[in-house]
């Protein structure tokens, strides 16, 4: 079976709801208005629980301490968590679409797995250098190695050769795992534990000053991807149709490809590595709404940060004080759901 007739049989095989539901209209003001309780729960949700009507009515003069949590603590770990789910779910739609295959993912090109193995190569080799500025730096150092070895790799292979590429992505995933566990094995106590949050995904890392100098990037990639979204729909009905539509299928491989890792680059040096919300929820759209890139790129990036809100805003109360890493919370959701797509291409 064609991987495009793969991914419309995995739709329809799930009982088909009413055809007003699966609107892209109705999908997204249901989303939108799921992300907005999702910010004011995100908000007001912790060890100090807020009133919702804290956060239009306080004042810094008069309630320093409110004003202090709002700015300080949880909107930081907010927009990271905006940021990090819409470029995650963006790009793996985007994937899905280039590669025609159903299981890729912004991990699979090995991004998130160089930028990770940047960020451990500085906490383990130089752990004094290790500042809030500095890793995330070293992190988008490492995103930016792997792109740029995707990339003159897809420039040099033949057109569709997609296989080169997921290939390429797994290869460079082994190195940087096998890096990763060098590393971790050298690494002190204060390192390893440092690198324990780092791998697991921690959106309680990020500063309102970091938050700001990431966000740009995912804006730019979020822009590349949405660039692209015809092209993406034209390559479903194969590359010579597309070639003969005017795409041009290596050009269209490249600009994804760049756009992927610099936004997943920019997300990983935030909070770390997150996995499976790229599997998952372009899944779950692509269900609900069907395959057009024009209204699933976008959508699936609302719905990646909703994912990742309510997943902080989890993380947070299930065991308080204590936090847990939102990336745990995301591996038990995307696992299960990983195996279920398995269990179903086996039948």
């Amino acid at each position: 079976m064609r991987p495009q007739a793969t991914l419309a049989a995995f739709s329809r095989s799930f009982v088909p709801v009413p055809a007003f539901l699966r609107t892209p209209r109705f999908a997204a003001s249901s989303l939108i208005t799921g992300l907005l309780i999702a910010c004011l729960v995100s908000l007001t949700t912790g060890a100090v629980t807020l009133d919702w009507s804290a956060l239009w009515a306080t004042h810094p003069k008069e309630d320093a301490l409110t004003w202090l949590v709002i700015t300080e603590l949880r909107m930081p770990r907010l927009l990271a968590a905006l940021a990090t789910g819409w470029i995650l779910a963006a790009g793996g739609a985007a994937l899905q679409a280039l590669f025609q295959n159903p299981l890729a993912e912004p991990g699979l090109i090995g991004v998130s797995a160089g930028a990770a193995l940047g960020a451990a190569s500085l906490l383990v080799m130089l752990p004094a250098a290790a500042t809030t500025t500095l890793l995330p730096l070293a992190a988008f150092v490492g995103a930016l190695a792997t792109v740029s070895a995707m990339a003159a790799l897809g420039l040099r292979s033949a057109a569709g050769d997609h296989a080169t590429l997921l290939l390429a992505g797994i290869a460079v995933n082994a190195l940087a795992g096998a890096g990763i566990a060098l590393l971790t094995y050298l690494a002190s106590d204060t390192a390893l534990r440092q690198l324990s949050f780092w791998l697991f995904g921690d959106l309680s890392r990020p500063s309102l000053t970091l938050a700001g100098l990431g966000l740009p990037w995912v804006l730019l990639a979020g822009a590349l991807l949405w660039s692209q979204t015809r092209g993406l729909n034209l390559l479903q009905l194969g590359q010579a149709n597309a070639r003969a539509l005017g795409v041009r299928p290596q050009r269209l491989r490249i600009i994804v490809l760049v756009a992927v890792a610099l936004g997943v680059g920019s997300s990983v040096a935030l909070v770390g590595t997150i996995a499976f919300v790229g599997l998952v929820i372009p899944h779950l759209l692509r269900l609900w709404i069907g395959p057009d890139q024009r209204s699933l790129l976008p959508l699936a990036g609302v719905a990646g940060a909703n994912l990742m809100v309510w997943a902080d805003v989890a993380a947070r109360s299930l065991i308080p004080p204590a936090e847990l890493p939102a990336g745990v919370l995301t591996a038990l959701l995307g696992g299960p759901f990983f195996l279920l797509m398995i269990l179903w291409r086996h039948r």
